[in-house]
Order: C-alpha cells, then structure tokens, then sequence
C-alpha cells in the first residue's frame, strides 16, 4: 500500500512540476522572429498548435495541451491570416488567435471609377475569392475597401452597394428644393456627371450648379466625360486612351449630351460623397458655362462671349489643341 501511494505521490509530483513547467513556458517562452501563418477552416486545436510549434512560434504540443486546455475559450481557436510580431509569448500568441486578430488587406476603389475599372481592381486582387457578381453604375460607394483573405468579391460589392444605399438615404432628404431632377436614382446621374467633370471638391457644387441651370433652361449639357462613357460602352467599357474628336462629339449614343437633351440614362461612373452632396445641394449661380484653366480648375461663364474667351484662353495654354 505504502508503496501504491508513494507512486502516486510520485506521479502527482510530476504531474505537478511538468503542468508548472508547461504554464511557465506558455507564458514566457518567446518567438525569436516575426511570422505569418495561414490556419485554414476546421483545424483542430492540436492542429494548430502542431503547427505553430513548426512555424516556431511555440514549444512543442505536448508542453502546450495543458496551459492551452487550461483557457476557458480555447476552442474558439478561429481560422484565417494571422501575423505574429517577433518577442510574442505562446499566451500571446493564443489569445490573438482566439481574438480572431487577422491580418486586414485593403483594395482602393477611386471616385469616378467606372464599374469596368472595379470590376477588373477586383478580379486583380489575389487575396479575394468568387467571381464579381453583376452591378448597376453608380451603386457603389467609392472607398478603400479592408478585407481578410479569402474574402468573396462579392462581399466587397454588397458592402459598397450597402454604403451607397444609406449614404443616399442620408443625404436625399437634405436636398436643395425646386431641383431639375426628382428621385435619387436622377441624382446619383448628376453627381456621377459632376465627379467625371472636376477632380476638384471646391469646385464640385458650382459646376452642379452650372449643370442645373442648362436642366432648367433646356439646354443640353454637353460634357464631354457622357460622350466619352458612350464610346468606352460600345467598346466593352475600358478607358478611352485618347482625346475626342469632333466626330465623337457628332456620333449619337444614349450618352452623347450633345446630341441628346437631360440626363444621361445612367450615372456614368460611381461618385463620390462630395459629388452627391453637390448635386443634391448645387451652388446657387448664373454660370452657364465653364471650361478647364489648362492649370488645374476651371473658369465659368454667365454668357457665350464670356465662355468663348475662356475657351480662347485655355487653347492658348494647350498649345492650341481642343478642349
């Protein structure tokens, strides 16, 4: 009997020094280098942790079973890209991976980009998945967009879509009164208008303003970023390379404003938060005309004698060449 228990008593001990040993070593052990880890779907706890004491990061599994099943929520291990700094201790290391602490890429759609530019910035990026599922111009909200790896492409477009659709909600009830246009979807074509036309925000509301006073006069808009959108459609929808010509200007489409009174059936790009707070609240203005300075900005113009100089001026600083 005396020796039965002193067995125990022995293997208590052990127990006891090597479940010490192994909290210790799970709370001061040290990764020597910087690692990132990809741990995919379904992997078990001993999996992970196999597979961290390969990367490095920890001791070896049986060193980490105890201290790991000591943490009450170790079996929220969660799956995904992890990046672990050089100095981390094995707790540490854990408790990130419990935290689900991934590592966040991020893909910059620009304002004014055409659904052919996000379409192509998206199948581009190697780190999404799926294919990109059909949108309308203009749904989306232009944004540096963060993600994890493995994230769908079409989650990317819902969360744009989404932006969009609450931005709109925000900001339509702030409208200006008495408007050329009368539903959002209207608006959204103006604001795309006005994003394609200045890369200038200073500018943005003056040349709605210009835009809304052509609507209500009846005259056409003529701008030249439509006329190009009509073009880039009919050719599949990449980016004009080169300037329009006068026969561009002449060849009716859907999207030719000099051909065609109103707005254009469609926005021709996705705008901006700034271009919609613009075209929802236009500058007040008599301008009827504006045209590039050659140097950054425009000028506007109340009449065509005015506008017409302007033109003058800004071939003179273009060496003569069309607007």
């Amino acid at each position: 009997m005396r020796l039965i228990i002193g067995m125990m008593l022995s293997l208590f001990l052990l127990a006891f020094v090597a479940t010490g040993v192994s909290v210790y070593l799970y709370k001061n052990t040290r990764s020597e280098q910087a690692k990132t880890i990809i741990i995919e779907p379904r992997t078990g706890t001993r999996d992970i942790l196999a597979q961290l004491h390969r990367e490095g990061l920890v001791p070896a599994l049986p060193l980490m079973v105890v201290p790991v099943l000591m943490t009450a929520d170790h079996q929220s291990l969660k799956a995904g890209e992890y990046e672990f700094a050089g100095g981390m201790s094995p707790a540490q290391i854990i408790q990130k991976i419990i935290r689900g602490e991934v590592v966040i890429h991020k893909v910059t759609i620009p304002e004014g980009w055409t659904s052919y530019q996000v379409r192509e910035a998206l199948l581009k990026e190697p780190l999404l998945v799926g294919e990109v599922p059909a949108f309308a111009e203009g749904s989306l909200l232009p944004d540096t967009m963060h993600f994890r790896r493995g994230e769908t492409r079409a989650s990317v477009i819902a969360r744009m879509q989404k932006a969009q659709t609450e931005l709109m909600e925000k900001l339509w009830p702030t409208r200006a009164a008495n408007l050329p246009y009368q539903t959002p979807a209207e608006a959204l074509i103006m604001a795309s208008i006005v994003e394609r036309e200045t890369g200038e925000v200073d500018e943005r509301a003056m040349v709605a303003g210009v835009f809304v006073n052509r609507l209500r006069k009846g005259m056409l808009l003529q701008t030249d970023p439509a006329v190009m959108y009509g073009i880039e459609q009919k050719q599949g929808g990449a980016p004009m390379m080169r300037l329009l010509s006068r026969a561009d200007l002449n060849a009716d489409t859907p999207y030719n404003t000099y051909t065609r009174a109103g707005l254009t059936p469609t926005p021709i790009c996705h705008p901006g938060r700034k271009a919609i707070e613009a075209a929802l609240n236009p500058a007040t203005t008599d301008a009827l005309y504006f045209v590039a300075t050659g140097t950054g900005g425009h000028r506007f113009a109340t009449t065509l004698k005015e506008h017409n100089a302007n033109v003058a001026a800004y071939r003179k600083v273009m060496g003569g060449g069309r607007m």
